[in-house]
């Protein structure tokens, strides 16, 4: 008695609560008889965890300047050389491959450009974030044939402001985190849903676009579940740590959080993006 215990409970519209349980004696002159107190901890656990992704954000953002000189170097060659196998292919049909590494070399250019710039202040565009997740699906098949790729759109999602190029990082990092995690031979979900009234980042907005990047690995290990969005925090030998610090702070970016569920056979990377408009967005940035 007087304990207090932590519970998950399911509300009518399938969405999960977190309640906190509070049982005390009722009346001591009627044993048996106990008073159970129900509390909805969820926003407030909520607000905890978005305010420890939010302090990773300092340590992350140092490190993916330094990371991305780096990067910056080798991507002029690539792109030369890509340019100069197309010119040697005979064969039509595989110019499409070269076009490909040739546009991805561009993408990534604009990528490290934005952040060593100053802030990396997306250039926000109406996009179809469907579109977007369509080229990722035909990227990551691509690097994973034996990958099964599943979609689930919300076909009333709008488009939204946003920097596709910026975007398109984040979620390919977060599609190739999600097929290495099966060995590139299981099942990646896409799925997209919009949801109304929504908190995020400690702001209510009318509508917040959610993106799911799922997959039935074998789960992220506890050991790095707190620290997974640090720059090289990794579970894999061959990982580099990079890819999910770098989409998170690229979804911060557009004043957006990315967090995760995991467990054996599902682990789920939730992109929440708000749906804003330009002068709701020129408002945040003056905040």
């Amino acid at each position: 008695f007087g304990q207090t215990l932590h519970i998950a409970a399911f509300h009518h519209d399938v969405s999960e609560l977190e309640l906190s349980a509070r049982v005390s004696p009722w009346d001591e002159r009627a044993p048996g008889h106990v008073l159970v107190e129900l509390f909805d901890v969820t926003a407030r656990h909520q607000l905890d965890r978005e305010s420890a992704l939010l302090a990773q954000r300092g340590v992350s953002q140092r490190m993916l300047r330094q990371l991305a000189h780096e990067i910056r170097n080798p991507l002029g060659g690539l792109r030369g050389a890509a340019q100069l196998l197309e010119r040697e292919l005979d064969d039509p049909s595989l110019h499409e491959f070269t076009r490909i590494i040739i546009g991805e070399a561009d993408r990534l250019e604009g990528l490290v450009a934005g952040l060593l710039g100053p802030g990396g202040r997306p250039d926000r565009r109406l996009v179809n974030v469907h579109e977007v997740l369509e080229h990722i699906a035909k990227l990551t098949a691509s690097a994973a044939p034996e990958l099964t790729v599943l979609r689930d759109y919300d076909p009333s999602l709008p488009d939204l402001l946003l920097d596709r190029d910026q975007l398109t990082q984040a979620f390919l990092n977060l599609a190739r985190n999600a097929s290495q995690a099966t060995a590139d031979s299981g099942t990646l979900v896409l799925r997209t849903r919009i949801a109304t009234n929504h908190v995020l980042n400690a702001r209510r907005y009318r509508l917040v676009a959610l993106i799911d990047v799922e997959d039935d690995g074998p789960g992220v290990i506890d050991e790095i579940a707190d620290t997974i969005f640090y720059p090289l925090v990794t579970g894999r030998k061959d990982g580099s740590g990079i890819g999910l610090p770098l989409a998170q702070e690229l979804v911060n970016r557009h004043d957006g959080l990315i967090e995760f569920t995991s467990q054996p056979g599902k682990t789920v990377f939730t992109v929440s993006l708000p749906v804003l408009s330009e002068a709701e967005i020129e408002a945040n940035q003056a905040s």
